[in-house]
């Protein structure tokens, strides 16, 4: 059975790869002034975002073992190139999809 903090270190990968996106959505954008450029709706959602995520890791790692962290942080690897591709576009070239491959291959291995 999955513990709560497994599932809790899921959704914060997951949503720490959302901040990503939405950090990289706002670089993306030409800005008018220094400030717009920092002080955006993406900016500020994607930062709380990110500072949900470390609550979410913190809370996690107080209840589940210390080896299953990075493993379960290495997809953050997988969900950014998933929605790199089906929000901006990205194309999936066979280096980014071997470089998939192992992660996933070394998350298997590892579990093994």
């Amino acid at each position: 059975m999955i513990s709560r903090f497994v599932v809790a270190m899921f959704l914060s990968v997951a949503i720490a790869s959302i901040s990503q996106v939405l950090l990289k959505i706002s670089a993306e954008k030409h800005y008018k002034t220094w400030v717009r450029e920092y002080l955006n709706p993406y900016v500020a959602g994607g930062y709380v975002l990110l500072l949900a995520s470390m609550f979410l890791t913190v809370y996690a790692y107080s209840g589940m073992d210390y080896k299953n962290g990075p493993i379960i942080e290495s997809l953050g690897n997988v969900f950014i190139f998933v929605l790199g591709h089906f929000v901006f576009g990205e194309k999936i070239s066979i280096r980014k999809f071997t470089g998939i491959a192992c992660i996933m291959m070394g998350i298997i291995i590892f579990n093994l």
